[in-house]
């Protein structure tokens, strides 16, 4: 009996310790399973609240970095800039940036210039970088890209000093001018030759201070404000009648062909400065006693039919190099000639800005020693007087882009010269 009492005894301690040990491991387990893991520290959002957010509605791109370096959050655009690969920033500078910062937690910003990625002709990426702490151990880094700005205070520099020279040349032809009259006051031949020349100069500053004007007036001016529909065969009389004296004076032969009782959509004046300025410099760059040929046609093309108004000469040409830069402000094929003709070097900018504002463009074909053809290719009236109408529906306050690079460049519908060659009898200049 004692002996079965004592191993009865000796079961119930050892299943009492049993317990107890199953309860503690319990406990320990559970305990465990509560305590964070350096996975879940990992994983858990460890930005401020908020944050998020924020960031997704800025600009600029924004990148926020840990303490060990690594992208916590990065934008769409930072990815798309390469400012982060491979889940870490790539540039260096900032990296170095974000390090300083992390460790006296002083704001910094510099500009730098990137190498564009994607390309191997090694353009450059203006950007500039803000480095800002984040909380305790995180650092923001904002990047904007100034690469359009810079341009455009590239062109807005280069128009001024364009302007400035353009102006000096006249201003400074009738100083001298002047000079000349005063001191030749007891010759009448004298006077009567220099004020001639003082006349010319005169003429000449005024088209500058004219042109300068249209151009302010069609980049600023929304020419469908006051749109209509306007007959292109209008539009061709007046470019002929502008340069009827020019042409008359180097018995250059005018025709008009191509369909007839066509229409676009636009402000009439500025689509009848941009054909003239074409005619124009059709007349002014051809040799004497050759022909220029004003043709239009209807092109049908699935977002809605186009006019093309094709302007060819048998001048001297442009070469590849100058046909990428002739829309250009000021630029000039031939300086010379352009003296001789009073050129100003705006004429094809307006007309490319004309274009651009009616939702158009303008080509050109050449060839050295064998003439130009330039395309003025329009909206037809009907088509952009729909898309205008549900354009003013969506309030879309989107503008065409006057900027457009398609400009100096011909579309694979750019018109061979050939396509207008069927034109009426001609009419020859008096």
């Amino acid at each position: 009996m004692d002996v079965n009492a004592a191993v009865a005894a000796v079961a119930a301690i050892a299943g009492v310790l049993t317990g107890v040990i199953a309860m503690l491991a319990f406990r320990f387990s559970e305990r465990e399973q509560r305590r964070p893991t350096r996975t879940s520290l990992h994983t858990d959002p460890v930005l401020p609240p908020g944050v998020d957010t924020v960031l997704s509605v800025l600009r600029s791109s924004a990148v926020v970095l840990d303490e060990a370096d690594g992208v916590v959050k990065a934008s769409s655009a930072a990815y798309a800039l390469g400012l982060v690969r491979g889940g870490k920033l790539a540039v260096e500078p900032m990296m170095q940036m974000a390090r300083d910062t992390r460790r006296d937690g002083e704001i910094r910003q510099v500009e730098l210039d990137l190498p564009r990625r994607g390309t191997g002709r090694g353009e450059a990426l203006a950007v500039s970088a803000r480095v800002a702490p984040l909380g305790s151990r995180l650092v923001l880094l904002l990047v904007e890209d100034l690469t359009e700005a810079r341009r455009i205070e590239a062109v807005r520099r280069d128009f001024v000093a364009n302007v400035s020279h353009e102006l000096k040349t006249p201003v400074g032809a009738l100083s001298l001018l002047s000079e000349a009259v005063m001191d030749a006051a007891d010759d009448p031949e004298a006077v009567e030759r220099f004020a001639g020349r003082m006349q010319i100069e005169a003429t000449r500053l005024t088209n500058l201070v004219q042109e300068l004007i249209d151009l302010s007036r069609v980049q600023n001016d929304d020419p469908l404000e006051d749109a209509e529909p306007v007959r292109v065969d209008e539009l061709v009389a007046e470019a002929i009648d502008r340069c009827r004296h020019q042409a008359g004076a180097k018995e250059i032969t005018m025709a008009a062909g191509g369909a007839a009782d066509l229409h676009v959509w636009g402000n009439r004046g500025q689509l009848a400065a941009a054909l003239g300025n074409l005619v124009e410099n059709a007349v002014n760059y051809s040799p004497a006693r050759t022909r220029v040929g004003i043709a239009a046609r209807t092109v049908v093309q699935p977002g809605g039919d186009l006019i093309e108004i094709a302007v060819t000469d048998q001048g001297i040409g442009i070469s590849e190099k100058d046909k990428e830069r002739v829309f250009e402000r000021f630029y000039r094929v031939d300086p010379a000639r352009s003296r001789a003709t009073g050129g100003t070097g705006l004429g094809l900018a307006i007309v490319k800005h004309v274009a651009a504002s009616h939702g158009g463009e303008v080509t050109v074909w050449s060839a050295e020693n064998q003439g130009s053809t330039f395309t003025l290719r329009l909206p037809e009236a009907g088509a952009a007087r729909g898309r205008a109408h549900q354009m003013s529906h969506r309030d879309d306050t989107q503008g065409f882009d006057d900027e457009a690079g398609r400009a100096s460049h011909p579309s694979p519908h750019s018109p061979d010269p050939s396509a207008y060659e069927t034109l009426p009898s001609p009419e020859v200049l008096p």
